[in-house]
C-alpha cells in the first residue's frame, strides 16, 4: 500500500512493479480504482457481475491505483463502492497479492467509498500482510514545471535529478 500526495511517484512505483511481475510471468491486472468499480458495477447492469468479480479476483497480482481520485458513481439501485470493493478484497484475502495507491488518508476512505464500516473491513484485510509506504515530498511534475518556467533546458526531465527533499518511509510486518 503506497500513500502520499499527487506527483510523488506512487503510481510510477507500482507500474514498475507490474512490469517486473509481467516479465516473470505473473498473471496480473491493473486498474484505477474508479475504473475497476465502474467495470464491476457495469456487471450488475448486464448480469455479468459474478464473472467480472471472479476475473478481477483471480489475478495473482492486482494493482488498484488512485483510491481517492475520480468520482465514484453511485445510483440508488447499486451497492456502495465500499461494498463492491469489499467483495473483491475479501475474495483475494490470504490468496493473492493486492497493491494499492492512494492520494487520500486512509481515514478518508470511508467517506470516499460510501460506507465507513465496510471500508474498515477492507483496510483490516489489506493491513494484515501489508507493507505500507508513505511518500512525503513535493510533486515531481511540479518540480519539472518549475524548472521549465525558470528557463532551464527543455530536457530537464532527463538532465535534472528529482528534488532531494522527498522522503519515503516503509513499514511492514
Amino acid at each position: 500500500m503506497i500513500t502520499g500526495k499527487a506527483g510523488t511517484g506512487k503510481s510510477h512505483v507500482l507500474k514498475a512493479f507490474a512490469l517486473r511481475a509481467c516479465e516473470q510471468g505473473v498473471r496480473m491486472r491493473y486498474a484505477r480504482c474508479v475504473d475497476l468499480l465502474d467495470d464491476l458495477h457495469a456487471g450488475l447492469a448486464d448480469g455479468s457481475f459474478s464473472r467480472r468479480l471472479k476475473a478481477w479476483a483471480s489475478a495473482q497480482l492486482l494493482i488498484i491505483d488512485d483510491v481517492g481520485l475520480g468520482q465514484v458513481k453511485k445510483r440508488d439501485d447499486e451497492p456502495t463502492a465500499a461494498h463492491t470493493l469489499y467483495n473483491l478484497i475479501d475474495r483475494r484475502h490470504g490468496k493473492a497479492s493486492t497493491a494499492i495507491t492512494s492520494n487520500i488518508a486512509l481515514s478518508e476512505w470511508g467517506r470516499y467509498l460510501g460506507d465507513a464500516t465496510l471500508t474498515a473491513a477492507i483496510l483490516d484485510r489489506l493491513a494484515m500482510h501489508a507493507i505500507r509506504i508513505d511518500i512525503d515530498g513535493p510533486s515531481y511534475r511540479q518540480y519539472v514545471a518549475q524548472q521549465r518556467a525558470s528557463g532551464r533546458a527543455s530536457n530537464v526531465v532527463q538532465s535534472q535529478s528529482p528534488p532531494s527533499n522527498a522522503i519515503a518511509s516503509a513499514t511492514g510486518p
